[in-house]
């Protein structure tokens, strides 16, 4: 499955249409925009619903940022972003938001001499490289949790996204949860004041500097790494455990998830408790417009995203996402039919 989606991947291309995003209007295509981390999945879950139903989907992999300004703007149908937004945000904004499968973040490195996967990180450390206090691969810091490895003596090469991010929203919270330096110093958010290091355009500019820079550690959605063949980090959860960013462990951090009663659905999935869970897990949103002009269209978007949910858990398997539960996929249809509404405040979703 992977293999097929190389050139998106590695140059966020175009696929199934997947062109600059514009005005949405009714035709056989739904549009939308945002999150990169997501890109992978939509991407996949496109190609088989456009073979089946005839509707293409236009996606843009712009950042989360850019997905959210888009959906405010009302220039796409949906916008995608993995920062998720609270309910006060989403009612000033006329806009419904939903989860549509949760993934992992992982630590990416180029360093010359240690095989991939070998080298091991906890969070403090992570925050402590990103802070530029820890610059070079053979601090003591590093080597105290790699006591067999052979670590170069290397600058360290911060790598960081250059646009609005939902991923480096995931990412800076765990950071903040995990480092009192970072969260005074930093906080979290889709773009942050990054202290040192270079930027780079969505998880494709990320991967495509760590792939060159000898030295260099990024962060980048797990599809990203497998297609990429990436070398990466371990790290040591909330538990003391060193773990593999693997799709049990996504799963584990995502176990503790309550979505019942997150309002809006605003649910952050860093630094869960359990001993397989991956520390830096996050989820993936959608957000349409509560009164859509347009309501044939935001119905496209909603069957589009039914069917998702309905007939796409294999593949978002197979690319190592988490599909969301089904009581969850429950709750995000109540949703829909109580929230989505179009002319005369009829339902959309029925």
């Amino acid at each position: 499955m992977l293999k097929r989606f190389g050139t998106a991947l590695l140059l966020g291309g175009t696929l199934l249409g997947f062109g600059a995003a514009g005005p949405a209007h009714a035709t056989t295509q739904i549009v939308g925009a945002g999150s990169t981390f997501a890109y992978p999945l939509y991407s996949a879950w496109a190609q088989t619903y456009a073979r089946d139903h005839g509707v293409k989907l236009n996606y843009q992999s712009i950042g989360s940022g850019g997905g959210i300004r888009q959906i405010e703007a009302r220039t796409v149908d949906f916008g995608a972003s993995d920062a998720p937004m609270k309910i006060g945000q989403l009612d000033a904004k006329g806009l419904v938001q939903f989860p549509t499968a949760m993934g992992g973040v992982i630590p990416t490195i180029n360093l010359p001499g240690v095989k991939r996967g070998r080298l091991v990180l906890d969070g403090k450390l992570l925050a402590e490289i990103y802070l530029g206090d820890v610059k070079k691969w053979n601090d003591p810091r590093i080597k105290r949790l790699n006591p067999r490895l052979r670590l170069p003596d290397l600058p360290i090469i911060v790598v960081h996204r250059s646009d609005g991010s939902g991923t480096t929203f995931i990412f800076t919270n765990y950071l903040s949860k995990v480092s009192r330096a970072w969260k005074d110093k930093m906080g979290f958010g889709k773009a942050v004041p990054w202290p040192a290091g270079v930027g780079g355009k969505g998880n494709e500019g990320v991967a495509a500097y760590v792939q060159r820079l000898r030295g260099a550690i990024g962060y980048n959605e797990y599809a990203y790494v497998l297609q990429n063949q990436m070398n990466y980090a371990r790290m040591v959860n909330r538990a003391g455990r060193v773990v593999r960013p693997t799709a049990r462990a996504f799963a584990a951090a995502a176990a503790n998830a309550d979505w019942k009663d997150a309002p809006g659905y605003y649910l952050i999935l860093t630094n869960q408790p359990g001993s397989e869970s991956w520390p830096i897990t996050g989820a993936t949103f959608v957000l349409v417009p509560k009164h859509p002009s347009n309501p044939a269209q935001t119905r496209k978007v909603l069957r589009f995203f039914a069917w998702s949910f309905h007939h796409g858990t294999r593949i978002a398997e197979k690319l190592d996402y988490i599909p969301m539960p089904s009581s969850v996929v429950k709750l995000v249809e109540t949703t829909w039919r109580e929230q989505v509404k179009g002319v005369g405040g009829r339902p959309i979703w029925r």
